[in-house]
């Protein structure tokens, strides 16, 4: 046995793994035909300032408050960036950069749905399929109105199921990647730079592989009863 970090998973009522469990049924066979036209979409936030309190600098005694010695670091963050993404078997969206912290109803569907998901829509053709997490401002009124309206149809996706949205994976994917940089963001502007150039320069098999790999996935929270699942 060797220490690891443990994986962190919401708190699943009863309710939730049913929901999970059911969808996971319903998707289990799909092959890569049903999964092409689906449009997986998600909002993360990414930090300009983090430690974590792992770094180690090589110092001889007395050289504890050397310049370079010292990780610098903003006790209030130093600032966030919020984005949206979609990923699909045949493209991605462009990142999209939230200019204000708090997303609201009428600025996904100004913002996103209509400039964003409304053409890859139309890209895509017949059976595209809108997958968005429950997040009040993807079910507000308005937005529902507005998907009715231009025809595009959304998957019932399940609540608490981070886990199975491939796009979550490649937050992950691109957070790593930043914070392995020589050099770090300073400013929230350099994290913006950072954040699309990494997005666009993600394989796309990449993106396919994960995409792929949904069907696997939904087998193991069936064998889980509704439980967490990995990547």
């Amino acid at each position: 046995m060797r220490a690891r970090r443990p994986q962190v998973g919401v708190v699943l009522t009863a309710q939730h793994r049913a929901g999970r469990l059911a969808f996971a049924r319903e998707h289990k066979d799909w092959q890569i035909c049903h999964w092409r036209p689906v449009l997986f979409t998600d909002e993360s936030r990414f930090k300009l300032s983090t430690c974590d309190r792992r770094d180690r600098v090589r110092r001889c005694r007395g050289e504890r408050s050397a310049a370079c010695n010292i990780h610098q670091h903003d006790r209030f963050g130093g600032g966030s960036v919020m984005v949206w993404g979609g990923i699909s078997l045949g493209g991605r969206t462009a990142l999209h950069v939230l200019a204000r912290s708090s997303l609201t109803a009428i600025r996904y569907r100004d913002e996103i749905l209509r400039p964003l998901v409304r053409p890859y829509a139309g890209a895509v053709g017949l059976g595209f399929l809108l997958m968005q997490d429950n997040a009040r401002p993807h079910v507000a009124g308005v937005c529902q109105q507005f998907l009715q309206e231009e025809g595009i149809d959304a998957m019932d996706w399940p609540a608490r199921t981070p886990d199975l949205n491939p796009i979550e994976h490649i937050w992950d994917i691109m957070s790593r990647s930043i914070h392995q940089r020589h050099v770090a963001p300073q400013t929230v502007q350099e994290l913006v730079d950072a954040l699309v150039q990494v997005w666009e320069e993600i394989p796309q098999e990449t993106i396919r592989h994960l995409i792929r790999s949904m069907p696997r996935h939904c087998r193991e929270v069936i064998q889980a009863r509704g439980g967490h699942t990995h990547y």
